[in-house]
Order: C-alpha cells, then sequence, then structure tokens
C-alpha cells in the first residue's frame, strides 16, 4: 500500500460524509462510507507493518555491517575524532596509550590546542575519509574551566607587563624632557655640554692627540697666572 493511496480514500470519505449532511437517509452513502472506513484502516495496517519491516531489515543491515567492521587498534601518533565533555566529536591526535588491554585510555591533543584529555575507547573513532583539518573558527569547541583559567591568568601576566613598561617610558621621557630644558639653560647661560646642540662626545676630535670620548683631550693644560710677593716702593707709607 502506497501513502497516497490512503489520502485518496480519505478525501473520498470526506466527500461521503459531507454528502450525508444533504441526504442522512442515503443507505448507498452510508454503506460506501462504512466500506471506506474499513479500507482506511486496513490501509493504515498495511503500511504500518512495511515500515516496521522496512526498520527491521535496516537495524539487521547496520547490525552485520558493526560486526564484520575489524576492532580499531589505536595507538600513539595516531589521527582520529576524539569526543570533548561538549558532546561533539574534533579532530585530535594520539599522545599516549595507557590502561590495561581490557580498559584502555587514550592521551589525545585536540587541533589547535595544547591541552592533553583522556578519552576512552568508546570516545574514539576513525576520521572520515578525504578528511581535511581546518583550523578553529568562531564556531570551536568550548574551552575547559582549567583552560579559561589558564588564559585568564597569562591576560593578567600580559597587561601588567604592558603597565610595567609604560611606567617605564613614563619616567623615561621625563627624565629626558629634565635634561633637555636643563642643557637649554646651561646653553643660555653660556655653558657648553657635551652631546648637545649638535656635538656629541665620540665625534672625533681636531687634535690628532685627542682621544675619542674624552672632553678635552689633547689640550694642554689651562695655564694660570703666576702670583709673585708683593713689593713695597719708597713712599707708599706715606700715601697711606
Amino acid at each position: 500500500m502506497d501513502p497516497s493511496d490512503l489520502e485518496t480514500y480519505q478525501v473520498q470519505l470526506s466527500q461521503v460524509e459531507l454528502a450525508l449532511t444533504n441526504d442522512p437517509s442515503n443507505t448507498d452513502l452510508e454503506l460506501l462510507r462504512t466500506e471506506l472506513q474499513d479500507l482506511i484502516e486496513l490501509t493504515k495496517t498495511a503500511i504500518a507493518e512495511a515500515e516496521a519491516a522496512a526498520s527491521s531489515s535496516k537495524a539487521e543491515s547496520s547490525r552485520k555491517a558493526v560486526a564484520s567492521t575489524p576492532a580499531v587498534t589505536w595507538k600513539a601518533g595516531d589521527e582520529c575524532l576524539a569526543k570533548y565533555s561538549d558532546g561533539s566529536w574534533y579532530p585530535a591526535r594520539i599522545t599516549f596509550v595507557g590502561g590495561s588491554p581490557e580498559n584502555r585510555v587514550y592521551s589525545i591533543v585536540f587541533k589547535g590546542y595544547n591541552t592533553t584529555e583522556q578519552v576512552k575507547l568508546s570516545e574514539l573513532k576513525a576520521l572520515p575519509q578525504h578528511h581535511q583539518y581546518t583550523a578553529p573558527s568562531s564556531n570551536k569547541r568550548k574551552l575547559s574551566k582549567q583552560e579559561e583559567e589558564e588564559r585568564e591568568k597569562k591576560k593578567k601576566k600580559n597587561e601588567k607587563k604592558l603597565e610595567t613598561r609604560a611606567a617605564k617610558a613614563k619616567e623615561q621621557n621625563h627624565k629626558q624632557a629634565t635634561w633637555q630644558k636643563f642643557a637649554k639653560k646651561s646653553e643660555k647661560k653660556g655653558v657648553h655640554i657635551a652631546g648637545v646642540a649638535g656635538t656629541s662626545i665620540f665625534k672625533t676630535p681636531d687634535n690628532p692627540l685627542g682621544r675619542v670620548g674624552v672632553t678635552g683631550s689633547g689640550k694642554g693644560m689651562t695655564e694660570s697666572a703666576s702670583r709673585g710677593k708683593h713689593v713695597f716702593t719708597l713712599g707708599e707709607e706715606e700715601y697711606q
């Protein structure tokens, strides 16, 4: 029986019932209604039995396919799909196989993540044919509580580093501004400071005997005026 036949019988029944509302005493219509009702029930039963038989056949085929499929022996380095705590399957790589032969435990690392998870055999399955790994996108798996805490710690640590660098840069800028201010004041007073106004202390001195980086190198000692004893002349006391 086809489901379309059932629909046809139901439409015919509705038409007969409509006709009976206008002619309730028509025995032919009443007989036709009864026959259509019986036919509809038989059709429903036949369709249900056909669907049950098809479902049973499909289940049997699936069971035979599973029974004929050899058990997978996983080892370290194998690529697979692993079940995460959110119930979804993600590409992963087996890093270690432990446990007893009857109860294996597999350490795996999900692709795109560095955390190691431990799963059972039932939580592993082979990658589909021609599978190509794509980097995690916006719909990637949720991070575990431990991963969230680790990420938050790194975030706070980086923020502290940035604050420290900003404080050091601010202090350096302040020292530089103070030095420049001092150098400008000294220049106005006529005091020459090496390294200011384009003069570098590492400039090669004009004197061939001078040394680079040594202020005043190559120049002679500053001469000082000699001081002698005061000589009194005759009549100086009288003048005083």
